[in-house]
């Protein structure tokens, strides 16, 4: 990567070692290029890797390439996370780098199901698991995921000196335009009780990144999510629309309209932590907005927990 950048530009470096990752012979490098797919966003070509390590003659090839299939099927979400956990914990290897795999990929169907928390148990292995890898590229790799991982941890305990210091790492590690917008659209929602512009600079940049690549639903959950969220949080919200339901009744309490935020939630408000805070909000209800918060709590998100909390102190 190093080596090509000096010639190419970052997008252009990413595509030359992404073709590299699916042309290359080597064994190891059919093996590693799945990391380096995944990590990078190229899922329609990671399912290419995948195949061809499913018909190699190599034990290890197999195994990896099937540990890949089940991060993809746990993006796409095409089987229960307890279903996805025991196909993992079926797949035995003296690899210490698959082991350490299959542990990321466990902790990552929990975070799947907003069971932040779980990521606990991976860090009593993490040090033993890591020491064993001697590939610098999957141990860098790794890192990163690390990193993602604990900044999702500590930002849902409301550790955010620790939660943003790893997102910023992360940030930092990676070339991979998928990551960098998913961190900084979650870096920015850290400012949800702090800053109006810090959360909006971060969005900006997510956005700026997503439209250089096209990313299509990315554009759409900043512009229509993210955005009318921070704006409606903040109580600015002039200019600002949304064609997600929920947060057209958020930006509508924002602006006094609660009577109008009731009807557009009454049918689905009960589905989310977030639906039952913006009903209790427009009927200020202490009952509702304690459901909500017990519901934030459930999911070990005590972050967002603050909001049904601060709206309770208020009434």
């Amino acid at each position: 990567m190093l080596l090509v950048s000096q010639e190419h530009s970052e997008q252009e470096a990413l595509d030359l070692i992404r073709k590299y990752c699916l042309q290359s012979t080597s064994v190891d490098v059919q093996k590693k290029g799945l990391e380096f797919l995944y990590m990078n966003g190229f899922y329609q070509d990671l399912e290419i890797l995948i195949a061809k390590n499913r018909e190699s003659l190599f034990d290890a090839n197999r195994k990896w390439a099937e540990v890949y299939q089940i991060m993809l099927d746990r993006r796409k979400r095409k089987y229960p996370m307890w279903e996805l956990r025991r196909r993992l914990g079926n797949i035995q290897s003296p690899d210490p780098e698959l082991t350490c795999l299959i542990e990321l990929s466990i902790v990552d169907t929990y975070n799947s199901e907003l069971e932040f928390g779980m990521i606990g148990n991976f860090l009593e292995k993490q040090q033993q698991l890591f020491d064993q890898i001697e590939d610098n590229f999957i141990l860098t790799s790794f890192n990163l995921r690390l990193y993602q991982k604990l900044f999702m941890y500590y930002w849902k305990r409301n550790e955010l000196i620790m939660a943003r210091k790893y997102a910023f790492r992360a940030l930092n590690q990676t070339n991979s335009p998928h990551t960098k917008v998913g961190l900084n659209i979650n870096l920015s929602l850290t400012y949800t009780f702090e800053t109006y512009y810090q959360a909006m600079y971060h969005l900006k940049e997510a956005l700026k990144i997503s439209k250089a690549n096209n990313m299509t639903k990315m554009i759409h959950s900043i512009e229509q999510r993210n955005m009318p969220f921070i704006a409606a949080h903040f109580k600015r919200t002039t200019g600002v629309s949304s064609t997600d339901i929920s947060e057209q009744a958020h930006i509508e309490i924002a602006r006094g309209n609660n009577e109008k935020a009731i009807t557009l939630l009454e049918d689905i408000y009960h589905t989310s932590p977030f639906r039952m805070y913006y009903m209790g909000l427009a009927k200020q209800d202490k009952n509702i907005l304690s459901e909500s918060c017990s519901m934030f709590v459930e999911r070990s998100d005590y972050f967002f927990s603050r909001l049904p909390m601060n709206a309770i102190k208020n009434l």
